[in-house]
């Protein structure tokens, strides 16, 4: 059975109607409203991270220090890791559209445990605060990876504060997973069966199972840093009997599967973006399912492939190298399969398309350098210098961003009820690209030269590089501050968006714009496999019955 999108509703969007209160927001449980309250949270985040960097990024336009001092220099690069990383990225797509949409696309009332939903932003917002108790204590300056002895004995910053802080944000992603996996469990609609789930749901769980298996890890070893600075026990200071690289493996034992929590959540949106603006069925759905959960699995087991040069034994080395490139094999399957689903599609060039793309691009160059970084040789040559800087942000900002702000495209008009203007969100997306990569591309040059990565100065010849980024980053700035202006305007100037503007095939383009607070009127019975999309604009929603119609057409 096919169908087209359908007609428009006028309604006002019931998220900007003013008889919502803020304490109806503050007591929500919601999780629609409670991923908002999310996305408010870390958009804050995102611009006094990005702050930081603008500084950072000012003070390297010169060879010299001249800027700020180079004890002020050590705390902006920290902030800029710390709030970017922890309070940003690792938050940003699965409490925010994770929210939103899980339920929905499942055919759910609700997330399975909505209070606990509430109490994880309220314990999210606690460790914000605490993080912003140290940076205005003081900051840190230990770099957003805490490394010890520096970290547990000869830095006088606030190292503990924001340590409280991270530890009780973690806490937050724990219980957002755990909701997560049960929902996607227990809370399916009749006929969503494993295999009927959107690409998006796949992701989202393999991301959830990280986060519920990896976060304690972190946690435990917060905990040890306080305890060690606090009462000077041998734990990671040789000094007092203890073994840093201890500190090394049980810290990237958690913060290389969170790549993968930034991460992956951006392939479960490009999967959804990919075939709806193509007008394709997405090319080998089981393999871009069983990527996502062969990426978290494989995530735990290459976190020595940052210590190649920190004292491990080369056996151990060896066997990580190996593994990191086998690590790459389903993040390739995911690639080649949307390369392949654009194969003849009938491709639309409307704004999320745009960012879609781009993350591949990006995508493609931090994966491919990422090879580099696995090769016992190359990764001994470049340790500690921008190319890695470059790597991860090619990875970590570029692509994960991309597809955050591409899932706030797609998703605006059924977030919001309303349509941005479509022109600007083209320009903002080309223009964030052109900036990222002018920014940090010259960064994989100055870094295999040998320029080091946070050193206040620097040799003059890293000058020319040094200037193209901070360009690079002024044209990103603008790029990021686009979508921010235009998306807050039409939340009440923007053209009222029909239930499904793009003509997609999933349950959350079924229900109204915004969706009601139980999501839908009746419960959705699923009758279709996802993505069946045809050249011609037709295609076939998931559900086209309820339980209620069931049971009318079962009486009769």
């Amino acid at each position: 059975m096919s169908a087209t999108a359908p007609a428009l509703k006028i309604r006002e969007p019931s998220y900007i109607n003013a008889a919502y209160t803020a304490k109806s927001w503050l007591l929500t449980t919601d999780h629609k409203r409670i991923g908002l309250l999310y996305m408010v949270a870390i958009t804050f985040f995102f611009f006094v991270g990005g702050l930081a960097a603008t500084v950072v990024r000012l003070e390297l336009l010169t060879p010299q220090g001249d800027l700020v001092l180079p004890e002020t220099y050590n705390k902006l690069f920290t902030v800029h890791g710390v709030i970017m990383v922890f309070f940003f990225l690792i938050p940003s797509i699965p409490t925010t559209l994770g929210n939103f949409l899980v339920p929905i696309m499942i055919g759910a009332r609700d997330m399975a445990f909505p209070r606990l939903n509430l109490a994880s932003w309220y314990i999210f917002m606690v460790g914000a605060l605490f993080a912003i108790v140290a940076l205005i204590g003081g900051g840190v300056d230990t770099g957003w990876t805490f490394y010890t002895p520096y970290s547990t004995g000869f830095s006088n910053t606030q190292v503990i504060p924001m340590a409280i802080g991270i530890l009780i944000a973690g806490f937050s992603s724990i219980f957002t997973g755990l909701n997560i996996i049960i929902t996607v469990h227990k809370m399916r609609a009749p006929g969503m069966t494993w295999f009927r789930l959107p690409l998006f749901i796949w992701s989202m769980y393999a991301t959830s199972l990280i986060m519920v298996l990896a976060t304690p890890v972190l946690a435990m070893t917060l905990v040890l840093i306080a305890v060690e600075r606090t009462f000077h026990v041998g734990i990671f200071d040789p000094a007092l009997g203890g073994d840093p690289l201890l500190f090394q493996h049980l810290f990237w034992f958690y913060s290389h599967p969170a790549v993968y929590i930034m991460i992956l959540p951006g392939m479960a949106v490009v999967s959804e973006l990919i075939t709806c603006f193509s007008r394709k069925p997405i090319f080998g759905y089981k393999f871009i399912a069983f990527s996502s959960i062969a990426i978290a699995v494989f995530g735990f087991l290459v976190w020595g492939h940052h210590m190649f040069v920190s004292g491990q034994s080369i056996y151990s080395s060896l066997i990580f190298s190996s593994i990191s490139f086998a690590v790459a094999i389903p993040s390739a399957i995911k690639v080649f399969n949307w390369t392949a689903t654009l194969y003849k599609g009938s491709i639309s060039w409307d704004t999320p398309m745009l960012y879609a793309l781009g993350f591949i691009g990006l995508f493609t160059i931090g994966g491919l350098t990422g090879l580099f970084l696995a090769t016992l040789p190359v990764d001994v040559h470049v340790t500690d210098t921008y190319f890695v800087v470059a790597h991860f942000h090619y990875i970590m900002v570029g692509s994960a961003v991309l597809a955050y702000l591409g899932g706030i495209h797609f998703w605006w008009p059924k977030i919001s009820g309303r349509m941005y203007p479509e022109w600007w969100g083209k320009v903002s997306a080309i223009t964030i690209f052109l900036g990222f990569n002018l920014t940090f591309f010259p960064q994989f040059i100055a870094g295999y030269q040998g320029m080091p990565r946070r050193y206040y100065a620097y040799a003059p010849e890293y000058q020319v590089m040094n200037v193209l980024s901070t360009a690079g980053a002024s044209i990103l700035a603008i790029g990021y501050v686009l979508p921010l202006i235009y998306l807050i305007w039409s939340m009440r100037e923007g053209e009222v968006a029909s239930d499904n503007p793009w003509g997609a095939t999933g349950l959350e383009w079924q229900t109204e714009s915004p969706p009601p607070t139980f999501n839908f009127a009746e419960t959705p019975i699923v009758t279709a496999e996802p993505y069946q999309y045809n050249p011609d604009g037709t295609f076939t929603p998931q559900t086209t019955l309820s339980v209620r119609q069931i049971k009318k057409e079962v009486a009769a």
